[in-house]
């Protein structure tokens, strides 16, 4: 049986972490200080805004959140993000996805200012991520790093397998998975034989988006599984691997939920305080 990589307790301990460098940089006269931008009235959306408000409250980061109406044009929207790119106090932005439909994503997002992207969303952080030249990774794929350096087993010369191409998720945890010197074999929905790829890796990461894809039958014996996926089946909340099949032959495995998640959302933090700790460095 795997040995479950708990998430929550990672979440705690990180959560500690954030606290400390939080008062440090009050110490110096710094208050850390996050503003998350949301353009409409999507209850679920705004219940996400809420928990990161209370996740920064915790740790003492301010956070302000931003609302602009649904009918709002995008130069609005684009003026907000120019003002807080602007704003010396401001030390992370945060851009609540997705977009209304006549707003431009790409177009958008390109008004963050990249040492404030704390949600790695600029071409700018996604270029420095590639180019193994620092920069802030996006938060999902961050946290499945640190999952899996939980573990203690070292990445360097395995063979892993992401499921998943997405540019938040899929392909930047090849990128960072290649950084720790892994082997990488990046898999999707449309992939041949799925499980002929899965079956040699020694890491597995599900971030696909199908519920439950990777039986246990598919995995090599002892492997280190991590599943960035959330669907809802039959009012149940399930991730990209079937769980029960998977837990007996991984060495480890992440549970959805109570993997993934907790620590994404202290790795907002853990960005936020960082881009704060340049500014009390002058950067």
């Amino acid at each position: 049986m795997a040995q479950i990589i708990d998430g929550k307790k990672l979440a705690i301990e990180l959560q500690d972490e954030c606290i400390r460098r939080s008062e440090a940089l009050k110490a110096s006269g710094i208050v850390p200080r996050l503003d998350v931008v949301i353009v409409g009235n999507d209850p679920a959306s705004h219940q996400y805004v809420n928990s990161r408000g209370k996740d920064c409250e915790a740790v003492g980061i301010e956070s302000r959140v931003h609302t602009i109406d649904e009918g709002a044009d995008e130069a609005e929207l684009i003026r907000v993000l120019d003002e807080l790119s602007a704003d010396r106090s401001v030390h992370g932005i945060l851009l609540q996805l997705p977009l209304p439909k006549h707003m431009n994503t790409e177009k958008v997002i390109t008004h963050i200012a990249p040492e404030k992207d704390v949600d790695g969303l600029t071409v700018a952080n996604q270029g420095a991520l590639y180019a193994g030249s620092g920069g802030f990774a996006p938060c999902t794929p961050s946290s499945i790093m640190h999952l899996i350096k939980s573990t203690g087993v070292s990445i360097k010369g395995k063979n892993a397998v992401v499921v998943g191409r997405s540019i938040v998720v899929g392909k930047p945890a090849a990128m960072l998975l290649l950084s720790e010197h892994a082997t990488v074999t990046v898999c999707h929905s449309r992939t041949a034989d799925l499980a002929a790829h899965t079956k040699n890796a020694d890491i597995v990461i599900a971030a696909v988006g199908v519920p439950e894809l990777i039986k246990g039958d598919m995995l090599k014996e002892g492997a280190i599984v991590v599943d960035a996926g959330i669907n809802r089946v039959d009012g149940r909340t399930v991730g990209d691997v079937h769980f029960d099949s998977a837990e007996k032959v991984a060495g480890y495995i992440s549970p959805v939920p109570g993997g993934v998640g907790p620590v994404t959302r202290k790795i907002l933090l853990k960005n936020t305080l960082s881009a704060a700790e340049k500014t009390d460095a002058g950067e």
